[in-house]
């Protein structure tokens, strides 16, 4: 038997004490996340907020909200409930432009292999996900519509259409139905006339319109259960619904490339925590388990480099280059700019 010196004890016993101090260093603290519901929060949980709470020796309690809108009246009341939300995009450029979000430490949270324009001063990328037209392939076969014009043309694929019942994604492709080049959109959307332009073409699909969707989870509902023809939706929606049965496809042609970000809410009882929780949760091999539950792309580029994600699981991703080229990327300014009017509008349009 090999005998171990005095040293080598001593050693063993330092490296365990510090090994023991690091992780009670880490131990205790709660934070609690807000999302959106359905198979993506189920995804995220699973590949996010566990594993990071067993990383950190924490306790990730999660709830679901309502959005960006939510998280203003709870700040303005002085009741934040949340200590981390995740949001869109556009709510978190307006939540930066409002100052309901707290500015990010970007030296904790690294940042410095993600990809380009997915994240924020107050508000840093977790997904890339696409807004894509999507149909019933019991109706049209895989035949279903290559653009925003065929979605919107009624008597080449007659049928029932769902869109979303805010503003968020249904500008862009309404432009390009009206046969607005991909990389003009945001140019054309820059001014009350461009969103007006935006509205009348919504306006032509209306009578078409069975279902104005509210969520995630209703729109991927909506094509499983065969209620419509075709829909607007996420991605990784309807994949999961695909997976359970929906007769569904969709298209990257013309889809809105886009990305939902973290952020802290103004006034959240635990915010330091939760900033260490969201340098956390942006490691690439937190990132990487994204895609193994909903076929959503990491914004962190390493996550690609940490062989949990295969090449055929990665080209069916939105942020996959065969994918992006073919996508509009959401303009995070233009909703900072026109997001509350373009709202308003919107709903005016809806009701009339």
């Amino acid at each position: 038997m090999r005998k171990l010196s005095i040293r080598t004890l001593a050693g063993g016993i330092l490296t365990a004490a510090i090994s023991v101090a690091g992780q009670s260093a880490l131990a205790g603290g709660e934070v609690t996340v807000a999302s959106w519901g359905g198979s993506y929060q189920d995804a995220q949980s699973k590949a996010l907020f566990q594993p990071v709470a067993e990383a950190m020796g924490i306790t990730v309690k999660e709830e679901t909200y309502k959005g960006i809108g939510q998280v203003r009246t709870k700040v303005a009341a002085g009741a934040v409930p949340w200590d981390i939300i995740d949001t869109g995009s556009g709510g978190g450029a307006r939540g930066c432009v409002e100052g309901i979000l707290i500015d990010l430490d970007y030296d904790m949270i690294d940042v410095s292999n993600f990809v380009t324009d997915t994240y924020l001063s107050c508000c840093v990328g977790t997904i890339v996900f696409a807004t894509v037209p999507a149909w019933n392939t019991e109706t049209y076969g895989m035949n279903g519509p290559k653009s925003w014009a065929d979605f919107w043309d009624v008597e080449k694929f007659p049928g029932s259409r769902s869109i979303r019942n805010k503003m968020h994604g249904m500008l862009e492709p309404a432009l390009m139905a009206d046969g607005v080049p991909r990389d003009k959109v945001y140019e054309v959307l820059d001014s009350e006339e461009g969103i007006n332009r935006a509205l009348d073409k919504i306006r032509e699909l209306k009578p078409h319109v069975a279902v104005w969707w509210s969520s995630g989870a209703q729109h991927a509902q909506l094509m499983k259960d065969g209620e419509v023809d075709m829909t607007t939706g996420w991605n990784g929606r309807f994949d999961v619904a695909k997976a359970d049965g929906a007769k569904v496809a969709y298209s990257y042609n013309g889809a809105l490339q886009d990305y939902d970000c973290f952020a802290i809410p103004k006034g959240a009882a635990n915010a330091e925590l939760a900033m260490k929780v969201i340098a956390e949760m942006s490691k690439a091999e937190h990132q990487a388990n994204i895609p193994q539950y909903i076929t959503y792309g990491p914004t962190n580029s390493d996550a690609y480099k940490t062989g949990k994600i295969d090449e055929a699981l990665s080209k069916n991703l939105p942020s996959h280059p065969d994918n992006a080229k073919n996508m509009l990327p959401v303009n995070q300014e233009w909703y900072a700019k026109w997001e509350k009017k373009a709202s308003e509008w919107y709903q005016d349009m809806m009701t009339e």
